[in-house]
């Protein structure tokens, strides 16, 4: 069997600190880049054997020893070695896993400098990688993505991209357009002896496919973004019905100021919990009124937009006002202006009256609304207000099993625009448009689908993707 050996041209050498900076049994410092084993080779001494060289180390070989610097011993040291194309980065790389503290790490990392490695830039590790064909952009996004994934289901649905099904699926996409760009490319090229290499019936079949798999795609990034993102949920109602109250027993500590003079929330307050693997972005909006001044009126108005963008709204009730009846209006309202978000009633301050079972059979009737009697203060009913929370996020985010999700809006604005070419491309061939104007259409659809696993490269979207990395990935 023959072995076929990839050389890579590899860059200046980096150096960064992979682990969070902090106290901790251990941390990591890699470096990559053209020289790394000779720089390494001045600061490491392999314990028990001197005369060893990291050029002469095998790949995927762990040595221990110790770092020194000028004045002596830094710290002991594993020093990991990989070699060119079998790393992250299909660079040669080192990999010194030292004692956690962040004295001992930011000293390595110095030494390194010292002795030539340049700091890495943000995401420069990933970007290599990408660069040099181990991962395409959209894996390199998705190791993004599952670093700062926030709950279960983002973080497996990274995963799922990060190991190319959505990448394998547009691959075999632009495959498509790509065959079918080449042969319009002939007809042009023979166009003075009329010669058809792909009837216009084929085509237009196969273009009417690709639209159908593009729009499964692209309607799958409403379910994507809130795996991703988390479920945008508003709690919303009129002054003093406990809303910044029941913020706080969701999240289990204070985090939104809690009084009973009515507007104290001036402004939107955003925080995060997670319950059943599902991650809800919770908003405390200001109390919804005719604003008292300049900056309540400005902090309402703030409220009504995010309210128009959210997922869920929770609507607070003073189930304890004997005039709670006189809010179903508003909550009619609120179903015709934001029909695309759900919405669950929440009567708060049960504890507060006798009835409030029968007030509560009143609201179900009056709204036609799920609603939920809680006493925030007391974190009474919260448990069951989370689970009809969960089961409405479910039906907000349901996904199929091996579903292919879109998550990024770069994907989904990429994939509309390929849409568009596609549809386009489908008009001129019903009206016998001629072949460039179709080969036009293809090739512009074939450029957006390209940009999203990095067949087009735009340094732009390369530096707007990488700058969101921590600096040693």
């Amino acid at each position: 069997m023959t072995t076929v050996s990839i050389t890579i041209q590899q860059q200046e050498p980096i150096a960064a600190i992979a682990t969070p900076v902090g106290i901790g049994a251990l941390a990591v410092v890699r470096i990559s880049g053209r020289g790394v084993f000779d720089i390494a080779q001045k600061v490491f001494r392999k314990k028990g054997n001197p005369s060893f060289h990291f050029a002469q180390s095998k790949g995927f070989r762990a040595h221990f020893g110790a770092v020194h610097d000028s004045e002596g011993l830094v710290d002991e040291v594993v020093a990991l070695v990989f070699r060119s194309p079998n790393s992250f980065t299909m660079e040669d790389m080192v990999e010194l896993s030292c004692h956690g503290g962040p004295v001992v790490v930011k000293h390595i990392l110095k030494v390194l400098l010292d002795e030539g490695c340049r700091l890495a830039e943000p995401g420069e590790f990933t970007r290599r990688a990408f660069l040099n064909g181990r991962i395409d952009l959209l894996q390199a996004e998705a190791i993004g993505e599952m670093i700062h994934a926030r709950s279960e289901s983002a973080f497996r649905t990274a995963v799922t991209q990060m190991e190319g099904a959505l990448s394998t699926r547009l691959d075999a996409m632009r495959e498509e357009l790509l065959r079918s760009c080449a042969l319009l490319e002939l007809e042009l090229d023979f166009s003075e002896e009329d010669v058809e290499f792909q009837s216009r019936t084929g085509l237009q079949a196969e273009l009417q496919v690709l639209q159908a798999e593009l729009s499964l795609l692209i309607d799958s990034y409403q379910h994507g973004r809130i795996l991703k993102e988390g479920v945008a949920t508003v709690i919303a109602g009129r002054p003093n019905a406990g809303k910044s109250t029941l913020l706080n027993t969701l999240l289990g500590e204070e985090r939104s100021i809690v009084s009973h003079q009515p507007g104290t929330t001036r402004d939107y307050i955003e925080e995060c919990f997670v319950h059943n693997k599902t991650m809800f972005r919770l908003t405390d909006t200001a109390g919804l009124r005719e604003g008292e001044g300049e900056i309540e009126h400005e902090g309402i108005r703030r409220s009504y937009k995010k309210i128009s963008e959210a997922d869920l709204i929770l609507y607070l009730i003073d189930i304890s006002r004997n005039e709670y009846l006189d809010e179903v209006p508003a909550i009619d309202e609120f179903l015709v202006r934001y029909p695309a978000a759900r919405l669950l009633v929440v009567a708060n301050k049960t504890d507060l009256i006798p009835e409030s079972d029968e007030r509560l059979k009143q609201l179900r009737t009056a709204t036609g609304c799920d609603v939920c009697g809680t006493a925030a203060a007391k974190g009474e009913g919260v448990e069951w207000l989370k689970l009809l929370m969960s089961n409405m996020a479910e039906g907000l985010h349901r996904q199929q099993e091996a579903s292919v999700l879109v998550t990024s809006l770069r994907h989904y604005e990429a994939l509309r625009n390929a849409s568009e070419s596609i549809n386009n491309a489908l008009e001129l061939i019903g009206e016998n448009a001629a072949t460039e104007l179709v080969a036009f259409e293809l090739r512009s659809a074939l450029e957006f689908v390209g940009e999203i696993t990095g067949k087009v490269v735009n340094e732009e979207i390369l530096s707007l993707i990488f700058d969101r990395f921590c600096i040693g990935k």
